[in-house]
């Protein structure tokens, strides 16, 4: 990049026809110092990035849209609570290009959603997730007095003991899965190496068949079934004709004529047979066929 392209890149280029009584850079080009985010600064509106803060669900097509996607969202300033600004933020969701509102709530320091979408309800069970509960903060400042504390401390050493073997156990568990790296390590590479080796052998065999995806292991049933099926070709049926041919023609040379006469008429069956054939296949082909 050449040094006067750096230049206007930075937004330090000062053409011929600028004068130091014309102000600044964007006074001079009639423009806001954010461009384009600032095309609604007259409405009190700024064009920012917005990250969703939680899942949430679409109020036009109710598709789920995840925490942490980003938006090109109107911010404006709706309210005060005290000396905290209350803010506003409204955006289109990239599915249905559905309106979404969402506001700063300062008295509880989240967000709250005002139209265009639901927030995701996420609930879990203690016992399922395996977790300890959290005490609450009413009870937490009751742990200050001694007396409350006093009370409560059997059943936390009762609680303690209850665990300690469960925790031991696991922590037992833990060691001898994680003892010893580099076997664990091999074994990891071992098998992924066998993976490998397979991947490649079916991929070698479906190119071998001239087929463009990967095939699964074979089984002793895919072998039964392919053992049972029979396909009949036309080597088949011309070998049959011929043996009908055969069996039909008179033994005696004398009777030549009407030999060649009960071949006549047996071609002439066989081809009428086929075109009766060709006939229905045609009628299958172009949906004509009615039962």
């Amino acid at each position: 990049m050449s040094s006067l392209a750096a230049a206007r890149a930075d937004n330090f280029y000062y053409p011929p026809e600028w004068t130091p009584n014309q102000g600044s850079l964007n006074k001079f080009h009639c423009q806001h110092a954010l461009r384009e985010r600032a095309r609604k600064i007259d409405q009190g509106i700024l064009i920012i990035r917005f990250e969703m803060p939680f899942n949430v669900w679409c109020g036009g097509c109710n598709s789920m849209i995840a925490k942490g996607v980003r938006f090109n969202a109107e911010k404006k300033q709706v309210g005060n609570y005290y000396s905290t600004k209350i803010w506003n933020f409204t955006m289109k969701s990239a599915c249905c290009k559905h309106e979404i509102v969402i506001q700063t709530d300062p008295i509880n320091t989240e967000y709250v959603i005002i139209n265009g979408a639901q927030r995701k309800t996420e609930e879990f069970d203690i016992e399922d997730a395996e977790t300890f509960a959290l005490p609450a903060d009413e009870e937490r400042g009751k742990l200050a007095d001694p007396f409350y504390r006093l009370e409560h401390e059997g059943e936390d050493l009762r609680k303690k003991k209850e665990a300690e073997p469960v925790l031991v156990r696991l922590q037992q568990v833990s060691d001898a899965r994680h003892s010893d790296d580099y076997a664990l390590n091999k074994a990891l590479r071992a098998q992924l190496r066998n993976q490998k080796k397979r991947v490649a052998e079916e991929a070698a065999v479906s190119k071998k068949l001239g087929l463009g995806i990967r095939l699964l292991p074979s089984t002793e049933e895919d072998a039964a079934t392919a053992a049972r099926m029979t396909f009949s070709s036309k080597f088949e049926r011309n070998r049959k004709e011929k043996q009908a041919l055969i069996n039909s023609a008179s033994i005696f040379p004398g009777s030549s004529g009407s030999s060649m006469s009960a071949d006549k008429k047996f071609l002439e069956l066989v081809s009428k047979r086929r075109k009766i054939k060709a006939g229905r296949a045609s009628e299958l082909l172009t949906g004509g066929f009615r039962p």
